[in-house]
């Protein structure tokens, strides 16, 4: 890419650059609504999406060093969160017996309120997805996964649970179907999961 996609002599002759520039602001939108999310209830946005991570998923995944590497933050930056948290009664710490200074987090009864609340904060993105035809739901799915799969192979984004990045998924030859050995069945575009607890990773 020669020139920059905020280049509007550019940007209005392509059209690469303009889903780009679409996807900019769709993020922008996502940045406001979380926000105004978590200053409803007097928390910053990465204390929600914790709030949100932890409500959601299991275990072996609420501790420092995995949500360090999923939020792409430092275990120092994730470490004040929980802290903040902790401090404001919405999570508990669990202890491991064989390690005191490792522990996996639980959501406590507001925290976890908090959590199911803030969670619907997309609900303005949602809505005209919604609206979409069911195709273009399928073209748009897999078209937003091949892109995350991009960042995650270029290491922009570092965890990830989808489907085309799993050790049991398998396209065919042309990229048209999709299927997974776990299951042991073909998946539409429509099986395909962006965070799927079974994922394996894919051995390099």
């Amino acid at each position: 890419m020669k020139k920059s996609d905020f280049d509007l002599d550019h940007q209005n002759q392509s059209t690469e650059s303009r889903i780009v520039a679409s996807l900019e602001k769709i993020s922008q939108a996502f940045r406001v609504l979380l926000w105004q999310e978590s200053r409803d209830f007097a928390l910053s946005p990465i204390q929600v999406q914790v709030l949100i991570f932890l409500l959601y998923h299991s275990e072996e995944k609420r501790k420092v060093s995995y949500l360090a590497a999923e939020f792409n933050m430092t275990k120092a930056t994730i470490s004040d969160t929980i802290k903040a948290l902790d401090q404001k009664g919405l999570i508990r710490k669990a202890y491991e017996p064989n390690d005191t200074r490792s522990y996996i987090m639980h959501l406590t009864e507001k925290g976890r309120e908090i959590a199911k609340k803030t969670s619907l904060f997309t609900r303005e993105i949602h809505a005209p997805v919604d609206q979409l035809h069911a195709d273009d739901k399928e073209t748009l799915l897999l078209s937003l996964l091949n892109i995350i799969r991009h960042l995650n192979k270029a290491g922009v984004i570092t965890i990830q649970r989808m489907c085309l990045t799993c050790a049991y998924y398998q396209p065919s030859e042309n990229g048209q179907k999709h299927f997974c050995k776990l299951l042991n069945q073909n998946l539409q575009v429509t099986d395909l999961r962006i965070d799927c607890p079974e994922y394996e990773m894919k051995a390099d």
